[in-house]
């Protein structure tokens, strides 16, 4: 990774800014919520979608950015905070459940993302995997455990447009956007969103060590099945982040 002393062209932040341990939301207005679970949490900076506090947790340095929506925004995040110094970044995202186990309010931890994003093919051949880092899965599973929460773990569709899942019906392209979600389903995947595999391939690419953990807000398809037909949609992302809090515990803990 190429590193400087620079303030950052889109983050606005230079390597003191930064910790090596950093949760990206996409999110801007759940940066204050994740931080608060930090110590003497500050306000770095604020720039189009990426809104920057720091803090610490068992006294080690770390940092929430929100990356907005989608793998452009998500790799530059990456790109610039590795560039400060980040070494280790989970993901907390919501996410649609795909397989029927999957309910509203569980958490899903990514194993591995479907490349159907733009993104990552600019940083790798699409025969490269888009796989976490061992070490932060497994943090990430033993910190769900550790809740007691509902949780899944396995593989995530990354896409790059959210009206795509949602409307395939009206796109000029609906015959393969309808097949692909089919193969998806036929093969296990859990559930849908928009930053997993840029994330995993970037991290790759720059060698810094990357997760993924995600709150479900809605299941289409047991919606379609009439299945819990009472579900709400859940919005509330506390438990993800808990996991990711507890996860990076973990690693500090293991150093």
């Amino acid at each position: 990774m190429l590193k400087t002393d620079a303030e950052q062209y889109h983050l606005k932040c230079k390597p003191g800014d930064i910790g090596g341990y950093c949760i990206l939301p996409g999110d801007p207005g759940r940066v204050p919520k994740i931080s608060a679970y930090l110590d003497l949490s500050r306000h770095v900076a604020t720039n189009r979608e990426y809104t920057i506090h720091t803090g610490l947790l068992c006294g080690e340095k770390v940092t929430v950015c929100s990356t907005g929506i989608g793998g452009p925004s998500t790799a530059i995040a990456v790109e610039e905070l590795a560039a400060c110094g980040a070494h280790t970044f989970i993901r907390i995202g919501t996410c649609g459940g795909i397989s029927t186990l999957v309910r509203s309010g569980d958490v899903v931890i990514a194993t591995g993302a479907v490349r159907q994003d733009g993104t990552s093919r600019e940083y790798a051949p699409i025969e490269f995997p888009a796989v976490p880092d061992p070490d932060v899965l497994f943090s990430l599973i033993a910190a769900a455990r550790d809740e007691k929460f509902s949780y899944h773990a396995g593989v995530v569709q990354s896409k790059d447009s959210f009206y795509g899942q949602h409307s395939p019906e009206r796109m000029p392209i609906f015959n393969e956007l309808l097949a692909k979600w089919e193969a998806y389903k036929r093969l296990g995947v859990l559930a849908s969103e928009m930053e997993a595999s840029t994330l995993f391939t970037v991290g790759a690419t720059l060698g810094v060590r990357c997760g993924a953990v995600f709150h479900v807000v809605w299941n289409q398809e047991r919606a379609n099945l009439g299945l819990d037909t009472d579900e709400n949609e859940s919005h509330d992302t506390d438990r993800a982040i808990r996991v990711a809090i507890g996860a990076i515990k973990q690693m500090i803990t293991a150093q």
